[in-house]
């Protein structure tokens, strides 16, 4: 099925931003791994691969829509010299990501792509869920410090 032109363009810039939050998220948990923080590395890992499955879910529906997919572009990797920096970026990517939704949606709503505007609102609803695991890790560290926090991120070997 030809799928709207303008509307292709705007899911090959959400996978650009799922694709990019795919590589920043793979650095952050490696160097929370490297850091020796092994409960944040996995829970970072795992917005990795959410993000990764809305890549493959947004290549699925250009494809459907007789579009090219466009993997070999990434938009700016903004990576986190500390877990504070990287919680920072990665709000700050989310954030972006869930107003570039919300655009698609609106886009696909107003040239009549009901499948489309019903996946743009299941990667949404995943993405404010990210924000918000992002906004708790922050509200942690305010209130207990980043010395408290850090240490419960670390796997008793015991």
């Amino acid at each position: 099925m030809k799928g709207n032109a303008e509307l292709l363009q705007k899911l090959n810039g959400l996978l650009a931003e799922e694709l990019t939050a795919v590589n920043q998220y793979v650095v952050h948990g490696e160097m929370d791994d490297d850091w020796g923080f092994e409960r944040l590395h996995e829970l970072v890992e795992k917005r990795g691969i959410d993000e990764m499955k809305h890549a493959e879910a947004l290549i699925g529906r250009i494809l459907v829509l007789e579009g090219v997919p466009i993997v070999s572009e990434l938009n700016k990797l903004h990576i986190g010299d500390s877990v504070e920096k990287q919680f920072a970026n990665d709000l700050q990517s989310e954030l972006e990501a869930i107003t570039s939704y919300n655009e698609g949606i609106k886009l696909a709503r107003s040239v009549g792509d009901n499948g489309t505007e019903q996946l743009l609102k299941k990667i949404l609803t995943d993405e404010e869920a990210h924000l918000d695991w992002l906004e708790s890790q922050q509200e942690q560290i305010k209130q207990m410090g980043i010395q408290v926090y850090l240490a419960m991120q670390v796997k008793d070997e015991s």
